[in-house]
This record gives structure tokens, sequence and C-alpha cells, in this order.
């Protein structure tokens, strides 16, 4: 298979197909004689797994390590099992962070009044003073 054709049948580009290349995530597809990649069902299923593993969050890094189980007859499904239960709390983790962020903002945009005044408490509370002029 040349690379338009992997491209097609994982979903990839052939731009992010050369990127996993170049970061070793993917074994080497040998060359033919014009210099052209020839791809293997071997590498066709690590650029699924690694497209599919990057759309359910894996970063680049913990890709790498699924390629790798995936390319390990001995492997342990339970190795699987623990780096997925892993994503997940640094999901949830990442999601009530976001929560708190959301409500920090509400809080701060409910503080402000929003009209055509200067005075923003927004400013004021994110840039950690008070820069509202003196009447003079």
């Amino acid at each position: 298979m040349n690379i338009s054709d992997v491209a097609k049948k994982t979903g990839l580009t052939s731009k992010a197909i050369r990127f996993y290349e170049e970061k070793g995530l993917v074994t080497v597809p040998s060359r033919g004689e014009n210099g052209y990649r020839t791809y293997t069902q071997k590498q066709l299923d690590e650029l699924t797994l690694l497209r599919q593993a990057r759309q359910v969050g894996f970063n680049l890094e913990e890709c790498g390590e699924l390629v790798n189980l995936f390319n390990d007859p001995a492997r342990h499904s339970a190795d699987v099992k623990a780096r997925t239960l892993q994503k997940v709390a640094d999901i949830e983790k990442h999601i009530s962070e976001l929560q708190a962020m959301r409500q920090q903002l509400l809080a701060l945009a409910e503080s402000c009044p929003g009209d055509d005044s200067a005075d923003c408490p927004i400013i004021d509370n994110l840039s950690g003073c008070c820069h509202r002029q003196e009447k003079a």
C-alpha cells in the first residue's frame, strides 16, 4: 500500500502519517526502488490505533506506549487497562479544573455591570489590584 491508500483507510492525512513515522510511533515502512514508502497491514493497524487513541485523548507519548503494547505478544491486558483508567482519571481531573474555571468566570461576569463605564471588576480582579482612578 502507498501512503495515499493508508491515509484513506486510516482517516489520517499523509502529513500525519509521516509525522507519526518521524516520531518513531509506527514501524518504519519499507521503501520501493522508486523511494516510495510501502506499507503493510502492520503499519495500517498501528496507524489506526494511533488515530483512535488520539481521538480519545491519549497524548503522543501515551500513544507510543500503546503501539509498543500492541506489538508486544507478551503484553498483559492489565497494563493496557491501567493506562486507560489513568487516562480516564486525567480527563476527570481536567474536567474538574475546567468546571472550576467556568464557575470563576461566571462569578467574574456576574460582578461586572457590563455598561459603558471604564470601571470593570473583571479587570480589577484578574489584575489583582484596583486601577480605578481617583475622582478629583
